[in-house]
């Protein structure tokens, strides 16, 4: 299985840092410190790194910094506030969203704000080289960054590199301790290439082997060693739009006036032609003229490192998958130039800048620790800016189940962490006979290969090889709308006084219960492409279902539904959800599958393995609210719970 979630690269990597409470969870810099006169520190600008011990002297006063001074605007706790008041359902101002240019006018930066910010910004000796709603960009030598930040900037190890961090929190003037939310780009850890790049060609085409169900259960592995006392059934095909949109009760629903937008990193040169196939051959309504749409930046960089083609498989998943749900649903793909955080911030606001949709959708994300408080703070702006929109985000939560296995810390990953976005967990799916919903269990899998006599599994279940994100985060407070719903013993697992759990609401995500997906590959010498498809999952399959199963609700209510997790909690414990659990038929659940080796052929020869169901790390999907899944998956009467009655 190729990797089925791309993975934002962070501009500055630190450990996790405590989240304060007040001023920081809102946006604002902390109060200035006393041997800080008339300046105030910007928390979370000095990466937990940047030790002591691991101080290697001073920058050289000549080098060459690239920085952004996020604006806070004339009134973030104002703007957090009636965030907070637009998404509850309980609030006398539920649904009052402004527009975009009320939004900017109400809560955005000042012209006097700006001015400020780049006259500070000039007199220390850097230049100012662009201005957007969001922030100010600037560039100079370490000598100018230091006078304007008030910090030193020095060489630290990290490991067997060495980079640049402030050495101690960077500060501004206090005169402009209300205009600046805060600074990145002072470390520079990990280094990106700055120079523009073309976009390099599809990678290299994946199929999978068969023998499939059609179905779940549709063809049995009779040949095949058993698996927990029975004959197991072969992986499906692959789900297509029908069979999804009857799992989670579509109806009669279209996503029709709705418009839902995709961000990803670059952008596949063959979206349009692969959507429409893919459209045709799977019984999926044809695109409309005009119904998807792409914004794109005029150049893109940091290709070799992001992995650029990589992320074409992820906007083809995301375009189809919401499609197929929400089949009249506008589509608009939103490309960020790179991986890096400041690029994706730069995609998301323009989504929010110039509304482009009420329904975003994004498959990208990184482990929480490498998230610093100065980029959690420029995120939460814009998703509140979002909020005030009647705009909701939703986030994938992650393949890598508590992500012990992948960087030894059990954590869950971000953007989704962030209270004001909605988390979208996994599950492993099974859609039987006339599009029937069967069950669903945590996504979570164990494999274990066939023995080279063919009559068992080799150290059967095998070993965890992903499954979906969550946990208690350790930098985000535990928002109001999940208290009563989230039990104790996880949103106190690291704070007495209760922290964010991930996610907030689920649906599928097990590669082995996938979707079906078409896309345009390069062949294995890379002298030809063509079309083909394959079968994907992950929770980059599981935020775009939802986002598009969203677009349904919103259709249903007849008005935007914007930042949705406060009426998502309202619904809990109805019967709108499906509670899904690990063991949902009481038996243990695995699957078949036949892979080619080397990814494409049979040349390679194949590899037969067993995938057991629902067992996802140290994380359960049990009755009621949990890690895997949330508050669990929508069931019928979901999209029309949001009919305004």
């Amino acid at each position: 299985m190729r990797s089925n979630r791309a993975k934002v690269r962070a501009v500055s990597v630190a450990a996790t840092l405590p989240m304060l409470a007040g001023a920081l969870a809102l946006g604002i810099p902390a109060a200035h410190a006393a041997d800080h006169p008339l300046r105030d520190l910007l928390a979370g600008t000095r990466p937990a790194w940047a030790a002591a011990k691991a101080d290697k002297g001073a920058t050289s006063d000549g080098a060459r910094v690239s920085a952004r001074v996020y604006l806070a605007g004339k009134d973030a706790a104002g703007l957090a506030a009636y965030a907070k008041a637009v998404s509850d359902p309980d609030s006398a101002s539920y649904g009052t969203y402004l527009t975009a240019k009320q939004a900017q006018a109400r809560f955005g930066a000042t012209k006097a704000q700006v001015a400020a910010v780049k006259s500070w910004l000039t007199a220390a000796g850097l230049k100012v080289t662009g201005v957007t709603r969001h922030y100010v960009s600037v560039s100079g030598d370490v000598a100018a960054a230091e006078k304007a930040f008030g910090t030193q900037l020095h060489n630290f190890a990290k490991g067997s590199k060495t980079y640049r961090a402030p050495a101690s929190a960077a500060s501004v003037p206090q005169s402009l301790a209300d205009a600046v939310l805060t600074v990145t780009g002072l470390d520079n850890a990990p280094h990106m290439a700055t120079h523009d790049d073309q976009l390099p060609p599809p990678d290299t085409v994946f199929r999978n082997a068969g023998p499939f169900s059609s179905y779940y259960g549709s063809k049995t592995a009779s040949t095949l060693p058993s698996a927990y006392g029975k004959k197991i059934p072969y992986a499906v095909k692959g789900y297509t739009g029908k069979q999804l949109r009857a799992a989670y009760g579509a109806g009669k629903r279209t996503g029709k006036g709705v418009r839902v937008a995709i961000t990803d990193a670059y952008a596949s040169p063959t979206i349009a032609y692969d959507a429409g196939i893919y459209a045709k051959r799977n019984g999926d309504a044809a695109w409309k003229t005009g119904q998807l749409h792409q914004s794109l930046p005029a150049t893109y960089t940091n290709t070799e490192d992001c992995g650029a083609s990589g992320w074409y498989g992820e906007e083809t998943l995301d375009v189809e998958a919401v499609h197929a749900v929400a089949p009249a649903a506008d589509v608009t793909y939103v490309g960020a130039a790179s991986c890096t955080d400041g690029d994706l911030l730069d995609a998301l606001g323009k989504v929010v800048d110039h509304h482009l949709a009420d329904i975003v959708s994004n498959s990208w994300g990184e482990v929480e620790a490498a998230q610093t408080p100065d980029l959690a703070a420029a995120y939460d702006q814009v998703f509140q800016l979002g909020a005030v929109e009647g705009i909701g985000f939703y986030f994938s939560s992650g393949d890598d189940g508590d992500e012990v296995a992948g960087s030894g810390t059990k954590q869950v990953d971000s953007p989704a962490n962030s209270a004001w976005v909605t988390a979208v967990g996994g599950t492993s799916l099974a859609v039987g006979k006339k599009d029937s919903y069967l069950w669903e269990t945590g996504w979570g899998t164990d494999k274990a290969v066939l023995s080279a006599d063919g009559k068992s599994w080799t150290d059967f279940p095998g070993a965890f090889t992903s499954g979906a994100g969550g946990g208690t985060s350790r930098t985000v407070a535990e928002p109001d709308y999940q208290r009563g719903v989230v039990p104790d013993a996880l949103a106190e697992a690291d704070s007495a006084n209760g922290n964010r759990v991930v996610p907030d609401i689920a649906a599928i995500a097990d590669p082995n219960t996938g979707f079906l997906v078409g896309q345009t590959q390069s062949s294995p010498d890379g002298k030809k492409q063509a079309y083909s498809e394959y079968r994907i999952g992950g929770t980059s399959l599981a935020a775009p279902a939802i986002a598009a199963i969203q677009a349904l609700a919103q259709e249903a209510r007849g008005k935007a539904i914007g930042f949705a997790n406060p009426a998502i909690y309202a619904k809990y414990g109805s019967k709108v959800y499906h509670d899904v659990t690990d063991n949902p038929t009481g038996k243990g659940l695995a699957v078949a599958r036949v892979d080619f080796v080397n990814g494409y052929d049979a040349t390679g020869g194949l590899a037969t393995s067993v995938r057991s169901l629902g067992k996802d790390s140290s994380l359960s999907a049990v009755k009621g609210y949990d890690d895997v899944t949330g508050v669990g998956t929508p069931a019928s009467g979901y999209v029309e719970s949001y009919r305004r009655r």
